[in-house]
């Protein structure tokens, strides 16, 4: 099993935390949110590419 897309978007996580938490603490909240955005859509577009190679497989494993 591929483990690296855990780690990935445990870095993306992280990464998007850090982020968050210093333009907060420099009173950017609205851009905060913005970036905590983003690394959810990052991380969701990841996840969708998998489940479609994941429905493809079991297609083509249920395939007559």
């Amino acid at each position: 099993m591929d483990i690296d897309i855990i780690f990935k978007i445990a870095a993306i996580g992280i990464l998007t935390a850090v982020i968050n938490q210093i333009l907060k603490l420099s009173g950017k909240d609205e851009v905060a949110t913005f970036v905590t955005l983003a690394g959810i859509i990052v991380v969701l577009f990841s996840i969708v590419n998998m489940i479609s190679e994941l429905f493809t497989t079991v297609k083509t494993l249920f395939a007559l």
